[in-house]
């Protein structure tokens, strides 16, 4: 523990830890998450994963007599929250999308528990920017520390992510890829400083007659810029050559290091590259269909951090034995033809009634004229009878 707390108690920052860590502390590696938002490979991952998990939906279940049966979701399951520095409440699906944005770049998300319910456990939580908490630890005791007003632990709602023993609170991705990012925002400045003729001179202007001293070479140079500037033709003889620098820049490296920087960022927010259209050394990649696809990502990326949400949910914001449960299946819907050969197969199998196929599919139950309807055109096939020991 003493290897992440200072003389005051405080732990540092996760980029601060990452230094001390890598026994790096030149600028050049540290990188806030407003600035690693501008590489578009971390916009695409932390917006995608946060798109998915906030727009699933929960349920509250107990279970009886060893059956999983719902229950009415509490309040802070409908409006968990207050928009920051006023009384409107914020409705789950925003409130969810903040915190997976949080948990995904910097491991960590915090909110001030405003309210509680008649069981005590949080009602309203009021979430805050990570940037603005500082934990500080005395004689085993955490406090936190949020715009200058210390909190006790049990008023502040902390989830973390990437957690490491021994510490408690959880790694910051955008902090440990610290290196691959700030390469990308690197070479992503050149460029535009290069298109912008910041980096090297934007062309190259020569007289092929005789040498130039420095006063001639500056007349002749403002005499050039002023012609080109405001779009009127600029007349020369024979003895002056004009060269475009600026065209060549493809032929840097830049490009290779801002590709090799996305494929590193996907790692680090675990989404699959082709997820956010980055190439892959390999060519494309093609699935079977796209339920295929969204079950791997599911299973391999983000279903674990569903699970610890849940667990989160099921011990804090809920009396026992209730438990919350994230939906999945939006994720995994398949077209048409799939979810019609998928419900055949559970109605002949007797997993699943054509009612609840139906209402899976937004329509209402059978109605007797329908079900009439249906046996008029399809109708059963008659049983078989013996006639002298031959089926007739």
């Amino acid at each position: 523990m003493s290897l992440f707390v200072n003389r005051s108690g405080a732990w540092p920052t996760p980029t601060q830890m990452v230094a001390e860590r890598t026994g790096r502390r030149s600028s050049r590696t540290r990188v806030s998450r407003d600035q690693a938002l501008t590489h578009s490979a971390v916009w695409a991952c932390l917006n995608l994963r946060a798109d998915l998990v906030s727009t699933m939906p929960v349920d509250v279940f107990r279970r009886v007599q060893g059956v999983q049966v719902e229950v009415t979701k509490p309040p802070v399951f409908v409006t968990p929250g207050l928009q920051h520095g006023g009384s409107k409440p914020q409705r789950w699906m925003s409130w969810m999308y903040a915190t997976q944005f949080d948990l995904d770049s910097y491991g960590n998300t915090f909110g001030i528990i405003r309210s509680r319910d008649g069981a005590n456990l949080p009602a309203v939580i009021e979430l805050v920017s990570a940037t603005s908490v500082t934990m500080r630890c005395k004689d085993g005791v955490i406090t936190y520390q949020i715009g200058g007003k210390s909190y006790p632990e049990r008023d502040i709602w902390h989830e973390k992510q990437y957690e490491v023993a021994g510490l408690p609170m959880g790694l910051s991705p955008i902090a440990h890829a610290a290196l691959s990012i700030s390469g990308y925002l690197s070479a992503q400045q050149f460029a535009a400083d290069w298109f912008a003729n910041q980096a090297i001179p934007g062309g190259h202007l020569k007289n092929t007659a005789k040498t130039l001293n420095r006063k001639e070479s500056l007349k002749a140079k403002a005499s050039f810029k002023a012609a080109v500037s405001s779009g009127d033709v600029w007349v020369s003889g024979n003895d002056w050559d004009y060269n475009v620098l600026g065209a060549k820049a493809s032929e840097v490296a830049f490009l290779d290091t801002m590709g090799a920087s996305e494929t590193e960022v996907c790692r680090f927010l675990g989404v699959p590259g082709d997820m956010i259209d980055v190439a892959t050394k390999s060519g494309s990649i093609t699935y079977a269909n796209v339920t295929q696809r969204n079950l791997q990502f599911l299973i391999t990326k983000l279903g674990p951090a569903v699970l610890r949400r849940e667990d989160a949910f099921s011990a804090d914001l809920l009396p026992q034995p209730r438990y919350a449960k994230l939906n999945a299946n939006a994720l995994l819907r398949m077209d048409l033809k799939g979810r019609l050969d998928a419900y055949k197969v559970a109605i002949d199998t007797r997993i699943m009634t054509p009612t609840e196929a139906r209402e899976l599919e937004e329509r209402a139950p059978l109605t007797p004229e329908q079900e009439a309807e249906f046996a008029r055109l399809f109708p059963a096939k008659a049983a078989p009878t013996v006639q002298q020991g031959v089926p007739s």
